[in-house]
């Protein structure tokens, strides 16, 4: 589904990622390990085609269309979806507005109020896009927009980040569900990028990649990934990954 061959990009002048290989395939979704400034943001951005994030080498090929080139708009029509970590606070324009956007883009406008009432949002419909939302309620927010575009291939920017336990599990049962974690056929993929590896109690992985100094430099099991980081930290994890490739 995708595939990003030798990608180097360049933020305000400075190389971020540099020669990134990666290959998903239909119904995988990776989690997405990393030092702070290590290009995993980056990366997500990358890839949904942020004008702010320069790509200065390599390709981007979705579905089997070279992407590298498509403006963002582009890129969410042929199927790609991403959630912020911080997204932006709008006032004046209310979620409800914005939750008829996304639904109109797949055709979902029915599943406005069901998907709003299981993501407990209801109360929310009524208010400015982000505006006196708890961080719960930020993420909630972005992942029923997500759920109401219904992308193929889904972009998570730490949705575990700033979650209380209630609402990480509304959250992460919200996001198996959208990855379609618990069919045998999946169709959809994505990447989801995580710190402290809350959203794995809930949303199963089928790997796990370490991006260190803009680079991929380790992919495997995502729990055991998860367990040497918390062990060893970021280089010891990267030895061991090192030693068991030779």
């Amino acid at each position: 589904m995708l595939r990003i061959v030798n990608l180097s990009v360049e933020v305000d002048g400075k190389r971020i990622l540099k020669n990134v290989n990666l290959y998903i395939k239909k119904g995988e979704t990776f989690a997405l390990f990393g030092p702070n400034g290590s290009g995993k943001s980056t990366l997500l951005n990358a890839i949904i085609g942020n004008p702010a994030y320069k790509i200065v080498g390599g390709r981007i090929i979705f579905k089997k269309t070279d992407i590298t080139e498509l403006p963002t708009n582009e890129r969410v029509k042929l199927g790609i979806g991403m959630t912020f970590q911080s997204p932006p606070k709008i006032g004046g324009v209310k979620l409800i507005d914005i939750l008829k956007h996304c639904a109109k883009l797949s055709g979902r406008e029915e599943m406005i109020l069901k998907l709003a009432e299981k993501l407990k949002m209801r109360e929310h419909l009524n208010r400015s896009l982000n505006l006196g939302f708890s961080g719960g309620e930020v993420k909630r927010s972005e992942i029923l927009q997500l759920m109401l575009m219904n992308p193929d291939f889904v972009l998570l920017d730490e949705p575990d980040s700033g979650v209380d336990l209630e609402n990480i599990a509304i959250v992460g049962q919200a996001i198996s569900e959208l990855l379609e974690r618990d069919k045998d056929d999946r169709e959809k993929a994505g990447i989801m990028i995580t710190h402290q590896g809350h959203i794995l109690d809930y949303v199963s992985a089928d790997y796990g990649v370490i991006l260190y100094n803009g680079m991929i430099a380790c992919l495997g099991d995502p729990k055991d990934i998860l367990n040497q980081i918390r062990k060893n930290g970021y280089e010891g994890c990267l030895a061991k990954c090192l030693k068991d490739m030779i």
